[in-house]
């Protein structure tokens, strides 16, 4: 009987070593996820200046080795947001639909329709009013704004790439070209969310097409 007693005070005192392992992948994914959101909404709703890790770590209630561990400064907190923004807007899967032959025209107008329906509301928006308005005191905010763009260039200088390839028509400059589309993309973007104006599908789409009619003309250039 003892010796049962025993077993069984060994088996689940090993079952509680194993619970302090390691957690699982997925575990610690969830767990970044989490920090990432609500630290977002402590950003949207405090500002970035206002906001301190301890606040985020208050609002998350995890402990500050769980925060700090993974991010240590409100700087990295707020560049992995912009990061999981551009994996969650999935703008870049809209340039191939499908496995057949890429389409330039076609891919340039779901990218940018994608990136634009998205940008004008929820997160994505009041992410990005953050940065405008708070960018001159905290560059950090203007260069994480920055590597986000740079992602979007070389996802379209890559699509032009191979586009190029197939079409048979060389591209001397993709790169140069992507920049041109991106921030054409961005001044639109840019005018509709300082003025705070509503805009229907039909009229993003139609602006979308034009714009890629335009930077299309001058393709033999490239």
């Amino acid at each position: 009987m003892a010796g049962k007693i025993h077993q069984r005070s060994s088996g689940q005192a090993a079952k509680r070593h194993r619970s302090r392992g390691r957690p699982k992948l997925e575990d610690v994914a969830a767990i970044e996820n989490r920090l990432l959101d609500v630290a977002l909404k402590e950003f949207v709703k405090h500002g970035y200046g206002a906001t301190s890790m301890t606040s985020i770590v208050t609002a998350a209630e995890v402990s500050k080795t769980t925060l700090y561990s993974r991010f240590s400064s409100k700087e990295k907190l707020f560049r992995a947001i912009m990061h999981q923004q551009i994996d969650r807007i999935g703008a870049h899967a809209a340039l191939k639909p499908n496995q057949g032959r890429p389409d330039l025209a076609q891919g340039l107008q779901a990218y940018a329709n994608r990136m634009l329906d998205v940008s004008l509301k929820g997160s994505l928006l009041e992410v990005n009013r953050l940065v405008y308005s708070e960018s001159q005191r905290f560059p950090e905010l203007g260069a994480a704004a920055a590597e986000r763009t740079e992602v979007g260039i070389g996802q379209i200088a890559d699509f032009i790439e191979e586009c190029a390839a197939a079409d048979g028509l060389p591209c001397r400059d993709p790169r140069g070209v992507a920049e041109a589309f991106i921030h054409m993309l961005r001044g639109w973007y840019v005018n509709i969310m300082l003025t705070n104006r509503k805009i229907s599908p039909d009229t993003r789409e139609q602006w979308v097409k034009r714009a890629v009619h335009a930077i299309l003309s001058s393709r033999a250039e490239w």
